[in-house]
This record gives structure tokens, C-alpha cells and sequence, in this order.
């Protein structure tokens, strides 16, 4: 297997340190010198990478949504009904015991209002990989009507923007409350409008 550059390392070193902390404590208030210090690189050397601020905040939502979007993936590549793959895309939501949940990594909860009044093209980043993850939830709304888990609707891709609103929201509830019980409540409202009970799963 052919090993990284040592400059693509110190790019990925630089981003991978910059989310953690933009995690924490938001885009604008992680400052370079903090973070060059965090990640033990000279300011020459976030330059030659990043030409300003906003573009290491731009590559670093990159870097994130094609990560995030693999999980999602992962989550839906089994071969059990579009209901089964769904109900694992929720759980990850709830999954905060074992920190793989969505919500305590989701940066469109944590920074999507911030970057959409800081920098258009922070936003657009998310703006894009939000339609990406609400047309693979359409492409698995499709198929669930027909394997017959998934209720037939009328517009999926509404339909799926609709359950990515609802799941978004119960996050932003559940953060601010610290208590899980908004995005419990999404999953029994989406199990109760979408599936039709018909659980194909492995160990169904």
C-alpha cells in the first residue's frame, strides 16, 4: 500500500486538528495561533496548504462531508430492506454512548448557522453535501416502497428533506437540553410515518 506524502500528512494533521477543535468551540472562535500550536505546525506551513482562513475552513467542511457521507454509507451497505438501513441511519443519531453518534460530530449542527452569516463558501460546502445526503435518503425512501418496508410517497425527495429537517431539528433540541428524548421522539414519529412494519432484516 502506497504510504501518504509527508505533506499530504501535514495537510490531513492540520484539518483533522482543526475540526476537533472547531467541534468544541466554533469556527470563529479557534484562532490560528491555537491551532498551530495544537497541531505542532510553523505558520509557513498552514499557508503553503491554506491561503487564508476561510479556505482551511472550506477544505476542512470538504474533508468532512466526504467522511460523513462514507459513514452514511457504511451504515446503508448491508443487504437488509431500505427500513432496516434507515432505522441504522436514525440509531447512529442516538448512538452518543460510544461517541459515533451523528449529532456530537454533525458540523451542519454545530456550525451551519455560524458559516452561513461568516463565509458563502463554507455554506456552500454544506449546503452540497446536505443534497447529497438527502438524495441517497430519497434513493432508500425509493427503495423501501418497493420492497414494501418504506410507505410509497408521493415526492421522495421531499419526503427525504422532510426526514433530514425533522432528524436536524431534534438534534439542535437535543443539544440544547442535553437530553436525548427530541431525537427519540423523531424515531418513533418516523417509524410511525414511514415504515410499514415489515422489518427485512438479518435478524428479523
Amino acid at each position: 500500500m502506497t504510504q501518504p506524502r509527508k505533506s499530504d500528512q501535514t495537510r490531513q494533521k492540520i484539518l483533522a486538528t482543526g475540526r476537533r477543535l472547531v467541534t468544541t468551540g466554533g469556527f470563529g472562535a479557534v484562532g490560528l495561533a491555537a491551532l498551530l500550536k495544537e497541531c505542532g505546525v510553523p505558520k509557513g506551513s498552514f499557508y503553503y496548504y491554506f491561503p487564508s482562513k476561510e479556505a482551511f475552513g472550506q477544505a476542512m467542511l470538504e474533508d468532512y462531508v466526504a467522511e460523513y457521507l462514507g459513514r452514511v454509507e457504511a451504515l446503508m451497505a448491508t443487504d437488509d430492506s431500505a427500513a432496516v438501513r434507515l432505522t441504522a441511519f436514525c440509531d447512529a443519531w442516538l448512538d452518543q454512548e460510544r461517541q459515533a453518534g451523528l449529532v456530537s460530530t454533525c458540523l451542519v449542527v454545530k456550525l451551519g448557522a455560524e458559516v452561513s452569516d461568516l463565509s458563502d463558501a463554507m455554506r456552500a460546502v454544506l449546503d452540497a453535501g446536505v443534497k447529497e445526503l438527502t438524495a441517497r435518503l430519497a434513493a432508500l425512501l425509493e427503495e423501501g416502497a418497493r420492497d414494501g418496508s418504506v410507505m410509497p410517497q408521493d415526492d421522495v425527495q421531499a419526503a427525504a428533506q422532510a426526514l433530514y429537517a425533522q432528524w436536524l431539528g431534534a438534534a439542535i433540541l437535543s443539544k440544547l437540553s442535553h437530553d436525548q428524548i427530541p431525537l427519540e421522539r423523531a424515531m418513533t414519529d418516523t417509524r410511525k410515518r414511514l415504515f410499514t412494519g415489515t422489518l427485512k432484516g438479518k435478524d428479523q
